[in-house]
């Protein structure tokens, strides 16, 4: 679930809360002094009542009580009125504008009392046919009810916008933290292995969450340094003297004059050629994957690219009995490093060539997918089984389990790790039959900037080393 609509569920569910709390509060106000008024009327109701009981002259008795009941002061705001057998007013000190039902009832403004705008009422026999009135205000003022919702919508109204505030400001925050973890780890993910989440120096919950995580980018990145310059200083280290070997080989070749030991050099050299070119490799995948070629990006437009490489291959594959057909070459742009496209294009093409066999048809094709590149090499050989596809794309992963057969593993590698530093991806699928290599190269167009489109070299065979 978003941040943003985890907030709203939120917001919605405080604003449901506080909203029924405060009709809540509202309406048990309410009952709570309809309830307490009832019973302040009932008990003067039975004082009054009581007073006339058994009595010739009860109802004067009952005005003599009514009028001092009335003549107190903390009974000012009680009404009183006593009605005769024929429902005719016999005394009181209020007048009620309509017939009101047995029991207790409820008065409103309309009702025509002078100084009441809501009360409650008690309508009661008190014997010889007489019914006795007895009347009281639950608003101490004139529009209590609406001074009340008033101050119930300004308390409450205040605590939502506190709490909207807060969750906003904390959203914002959340959000503006979860941003920086995010751009750090895009920018790892891109290669840059010195980038870690900033740290206010404020020692909350995100700083010391962001401590230990660059705590940890800290030893994955020393971890890594560690491999990359085991794998560089071997690289590095056998190189030289797989070089001076290569050259003394070379030198015993030209000084001999017997075919078979000159052919047997020759394939020593050829050993320590294919050598040399995967250390070469090793060395070109740690350099790519440290991500300092992003530095050199230009734009490129991949579509001329792949058709002058295309056309390049074209004699190769004739050599080889095959067909290269090129396909649509869209207009598209990408922001990349010309060498490295140009290496891998012609390692998709070179895997295709490799691992097919004669009278194969392979198709180059370039889409433009909302500014993306899409890059498809498709064959109709023998393909690669589902289960075997991701060790094309790790290194030394050799479909050949004994390994029978020339090569080393590190073209699609390759392939991967520079479409990687682009922000791309390789993908291998079923051609049906045969394989279908995608490689994707995000946009954007680099605007109003000019495309060269860039050449491809005059290169035949082997891994390209640019």
């Amino acid at each position: 679930m978003s941040l943003r609509r985890l907030t709203l569920l939120f917001i919605a569910a405080f604003m449901t809360a506080t909203i029924a709390t405060g009709v809540g509060t509202y309406v048990a106000g309410r009952i709570t002094i309809t309830r307490l008024v009832d019973r302040r009327i009932a008990a003067i109701s039975d004082v009054v009542a009581s007073a006339g009981q058994n009595r010739k002259d009860s109802a004067a008795a009952m005005l003599a009580q009514i009028g001092a009941i009335t003549g107190r002061r903390d009974t000012g705001d009680i009404g009183f009125v006593l009605l005769d057998a024929q429902g005719r007013q016999s005394g009181g000190n209020v007048a009620v504008g309509r017939t009101l039902p047995q029991g207790f009832s409820t008065l409103e403004d309309g009702d025509g009392i002078a100084g009441l705008s809501r009360g409650r009422a008690l309508v009661r026999p008190v014997g010889r046919g007489m019914t006795l009135v007895t009347i009281a205000e639950t608003e101490p003022i004139d529009d209590y009810s609406g001074a009340r919702i008033r101050i119930l919508l300004g308390g409450f109204g205040s605590i939502i916008l506190v709490v909207l505030g807060g969750v906003v400001g904390f959203s914002k925050l959340v959000a503006r933290r979860s941003a920086a973890t995010r751009l750090t780890a895009q920018a790892i993910s891109a290669g840059d292995l010195t980038q870690r989440i900033p740290v206010r120096g404020v020692a909350d919950e995100f700083d010391r969450q962001a401590v230990a995580f660059n705590a940890m980018l800290d030893r994955i990145a020393e971890l890594m340094a560690g491999m990359r310059h085991i794998s560089d200083d071997i690289a590095h280290d056998l190189r030289a003297p797989l070089a001076r070997l290569r050259g003394q080989v070379a030198a015993i070749a030209a000084g001999s004059d017997d075919a078979a030991r000159q052919s047997r050099v020759a394939a020593a050299i050829a050993q320590c050629d294919d050598i040399l070119a995967l250390f070469a490799a090793i060395l070109r995948i740690a350099d790519i994957e440290s991500g300092a070629r992003t530095a050199g990006f230009v734009p490129v437009e991949i579509g001329a690219l792949v058709r002058d490489l295309a056309e390049m291959m074209i004699p190769v594959a004739i050599d080889n009995g095959q067909v290269i057909h090129l396909g649509e070459t869209a207009h598209v742009s990408v922001t990349g490093d010309p060498k490295l496209l140009t290496q891998a294009l012609i390692n998709l093409i070179e895997n295709a060539l490799a691992h097919t066999p004669p009278e194969t048809t392979i198709a180059v094709a370039v889409r433009n997918e909302g500014g993306d590149a899409i890059v498809t090499v498709t064959d109709d050989g023998p393909g690669i089984p589902l289960d075997r596809r991701d060790a094309a794309l790790r290194r030394f992963g050799r479909l050949d389990p004994s390994r029978s057969r020339a090569g080393h593993g590190l073209g699609l590698p390759l392939v991967e790790a520079i479409a990687r530093l682009h922000g791309g991806t390789i993908v291998l699928a079923d051609a049906g039959p045969g394989l279908a290599a995608t490689m994707t190269i995000p946009g954007p167009a680099v605007g109003n900037q000019k495309l060269t489109p860039i050449s491809a070299p005059n290169v035949r065979g082997g891994l390209r080393l640019p």
